[in-house]
């Protein structure tokens, strides 16, 4: 990859194929145009999901696409946890597709709405699709630009890394983060439109509209992985008006970090003894269903809805399903500062109930709407207490999560500045690493997880 030709695109925040007003316009008239009619059902209303009393799970009546089961965590003896899961046993493409045009990098974005968004299209990946979908098993169109990516080895491969999702909401669930970069003239659809790296960032800063799957997709870029000579490294360079981050991405501070992770992480999972299981859904016993929903007994961050969904210009224009609908918004937060001249972030090693490998690296903070404050522990009370400064916040937006499961689900992603002294002894489990480190993590398969990857995304040059 040319790491010049990607830090110019991070940087040309104006666009030289489609203004960021005209795209902006773009969206604000499909949605004008665009038909959606979604109501909330009850499952004995839907003709094609139901409850499959033999195996305890809500899945459709082919037992395809996804199924929903209940889901338990044991320790020792004592149930410690349980909800409901989506069980959803393949991979599918994120894919983009970048362009030099008269010399700057372009990505080729979709307006794209799924049932669950909160305010219908959101800028996504070239492609978006489950396997089940490109494989047309619903019956629908397949998705355009698809073949790009299944002959992926015939262009440029920028990223092409299996990640995990939601692994709150997902049993081990993955996908495949690709970008490719052609040389070929390319058909435009009235769907997709060129944007520079730094457009789609500035697109970041509006509540809700670049979706999740964008984002993960391009915190994959490789930025650190390329040997650059000092002259190139002088012309990068200039485009950065913070140079503790360009030393943070290409230089690093010199610290191993990546054995002190990996211990820890390797630890968890090489001790925990803790046992998952899934069970039926109607099993768990602090989970029922009310008024036609899926509702745990206690506060809890998500219930089960069920919806009737008709969108006009999919690939299958009117189906049923269910959709995890959250409770409240959750908040996620990155923690970085300075220290001799070089970027950090503070991550955190979550276990999650539903990771494909037990354990992967967090933000500083992840904290569901119903989170008890009484908890906290010394990094999110900080988190919280300076989150009151405007002086420290470098972020503050509120982002959707994946709009195909999750209905009208956003959170709060905030990235915070703070002196290095203001941070205490960082607890078990914390570390303080600098980009480049979580640039060469995020080239391996499930280190760095979605919420992490999505905050990562939002910085700019």
């Amino acid at each position: 990859m040319n790491n010049y030709l990607m830090i110019h695109s991070w940087a040309f925040r104006v666009g030289n194929v489609n203004s960021t007003e005209n795209i902006l316009a773009w969206v604000r008239e499909l949605n004008k145009k665009i038909c959606v009619d979604i109501k909330k059902i009850n499952l004995s209303e839907d003709l094609v999901w139901s409850y499959h009393e033999i195996s305890g799970e809500i899945a459709n009546n082919n037992s395809t696409f996804f199924k929903i089961t209940g889901f338990q965590q044991w320790r020792g003896n004592r149930l410690f946890y349980e909800q409901p899961i989506i069980v959803q046993n393949e991979i599918g493409y994120l894919g983009i597709i970048c362009k030099e045009i008269d010399g700057v990098l372009n990505f080729l974005m979709q307006a794209k709405i799924e049932p669950g968004n909160i305010n219908k299209i959101q800028i996504s990946p070239t492609i978006q699709a489950t396997k089940s979908n490109f494989m047309q098993k619903h019956g629908g169109k397949k998705p355009p630009y698809l073949d790009y990516f299944i002959n992926a080895s015939k262009y440029e491969i920028i990223v092409d890394q299996i990640q995990s999702e939601q692994s709150s909401r997902f049993l081990k669930k993955r996908n495949r983060n690709i970008i490719i970069k052609i040389d070929e003239d390319i058909p435009v659809l009235s769907s997709h439109k060129w944007m520079t790296l730094g457009q789609i960032k500035v697109l970041m800063k509006y509540d809700n509209l670049v979706n999740m799957d964008t984002r993960t997709v391009l915190s994959c870029i490789p930025f650190s992985q390329v040997m650059l000579s000092k002259q190139e490294k002088n012309i990068i360079c200039r485009h950065f008006t913070e140079k503790e981050f360009y030393r943070s991405i290409f230089e690093g501070d010199g610290m191993n970090s990546m054995t002190e992770i990996y211990q820890y992480i390797n630890n968890y999972k090489m001790f925990d003894e803790s046992i998952i299981e899934t069970i039926p859904l109607f099993d768990m016993k602090s989970w029922e269903m009310k008024d036609g929903e899926f509702v745990c007994k206690e506060e809890f961050p998500f219930k089960i809805v069920f919806c009737d969904i008709s969108i006009e210009g999919r690939e299958v224009k009117h189906w049923t399903q269910p959709l995890f609908e959250a409770v409240g918004m959750a908040t996620f937060g990155l923690i970085m500062c300075d220290i001799d001249g070089v970027r950090k972030f503070l991550v955190k090693a979550y276990p999650e109930i539903g990771c494909f490998d037990k354990i992967e690296l967090g933000p500083s903070v992840l904290l569901e709407a119903t989170d008890d404050s009484s908890k906290y522990d010394e990094i999110t009370t900080l988190f919280m207490d300076k989150l009151g400064n405007p002086s420290n916040v470098y972020h503050n937006v509120i982002l959707s999560e994946e709009g195909g499961r999750f209905y009208h689900e956003q959170n709060r992603n905030i990235i915070l500045k703070l002196p290095y002294a203001e941070l205490p002894k960082l607890p078990n489990g914390y570390f303080l690493v600098d980009f480049k480190t979580l640039n060469t993590l995020v080239q391996v398969n499930n280190c760095l997880n979605i919420q992490l990857r999505n905050l990562l995304s939002l910085l700019e040059v």
